[in-house]
C-alpha cells in the first residue's frame, strides 16, 4: 500500500496551557487503511483531528497529503481541500429532516452538479453496503439512531473522498447499533478501499480497525497492528 497521509513532528501549543495539545507526533496513514486513534479525554485526539482536517493549524511540523503540505494552505485553499479530499462522520448525525434518506446521501453529489443517473447509482451502491437500501424513501425521523448514523456515513463517503475522518461515530449508539455501523464501515473499507481514520475511546470500536495509535498527553505512547483483520 502507498502512503496517503504523512505526519511529521506535529506540535500544537495553545496559549495559557502548560502542556502542548500535540507534542512532536509522527505517523503515516496508508491508502485503504482503517486506522484507530485512542486515548482518554484530553489526550490529544481531537486536536489531532482538527489539524489533520485543516480546521486548525499546527504550531510546527509537517502534514502531507497528495503531495501538498496542508498546514500551509490558505483558508480558501483549505476549504477546497476539505471539500475535495475529506469526508466526515460525527457523533451527531446532522441529517436534513426535510429530505429523504436518498436525498440526504445525495447532497454532496448534488452540490457538485452530478447527473441524476450518476447520483442514483452511487447512492444505491453505498446504501446497499450500509444496509439502508430499503430506507431510501423514508425521512430521518422515521429511522433509528443506528440507521441515521449509517445514512450519515454513506453521505460522507458518496463523493469517494480519499480520506474519511470518523469522530466518535458510535458515541451516541447502543451496542447493537454500534456493531452494525462498525461492521458496515469495515465492509466499505474492504470493498471500496476507503481510507478511514477513526477517533474513539471505545476498545470495542477500535477492534474493527487495522491499526490503533494510543495517545496520552499529546504523544503516541503505543501502537497495535492487526495483520490479518477478519470480517465480523
Amino acid at each position: 500500500m502507498s502512503t496517503l497521509l504523512e505526519v511529521k513532528g506535529i506540535t500544537k501549543i495553545y496559549p495559557n496551557q502548560q502542556k502542548p495539545g500535540l507534542d512532536h507526533v509522527s505517523f503515516e496513514v496508508m491508502q485503504g487503511e482503517f486506522l484507530g486513534i485512542m486515548g482518554a479525554s484530553g489526550s490529544g485526539k481531537t486536536t489531532l483531528l482538527n489539524v489533520l482536517s485543516t480546521i486548525d493549524i499546527p504550531t510546527s511540523g509537517s502534514i502531507r497529503m497528495g503531495g501538498k503540505k496542508i498546514q500551509e494552505l490558505s483558508q480558501t485553499q483549505a476549504a477546497d481541500f476539505r471539500k475535495n479530499n475529506l469526508g466526515f462522520i460525527f457523533q451527531e448525525y446532522f441529517l436534513l429532516d426535510s429530505l429523504t434518506v436518498q436525498e440526504n446521501i445525495a447532497v454532496p453529489l448534488t452540490l457538485l452538479h452530478e447527473s441524476a443517473k450518476t447520483i442514483d447509482k452511487k447512492v444505491m451502491e453505498l446504501a446497499e453496503l450500509f444496509g439502508i437500501a430499503s430506507q431510501l424513501k423514508k425521512y430521518p425521523s422515521e429511522l433509528s439512531g443506528g440507521q441515521r448514523q449509517r445514512v450519515a456515513a454513506a453521505r460522507a463517503m458518496v463523493k469517494r473522498p480519499p480520506l474519511i475522518f470518523a469522530d466518535e461515530p458510535t458515541g451516541a449508539l447502543d451496542s447493537s447499533s454500534a456493531t452494525e455501523l462498525l461492521f458496515a464501515l469495515s465492509e466499505v473499507n474492504q470493498a471500496l478501499g476507503t481510507t478511514i481514520l477513526m477517533v474513539t475511546h471505545d476498545p470495542y470500536a477500535a477492534g474493527y480497525t487495522d491499526r490503533i495509535l494510543y495517545f496520552k498527553d499529546g504523544h503516541i505512547i503505543s501502537e497495535l497492528k492487526r495483520c490479518n483483520r477478519e470480517r465480523r
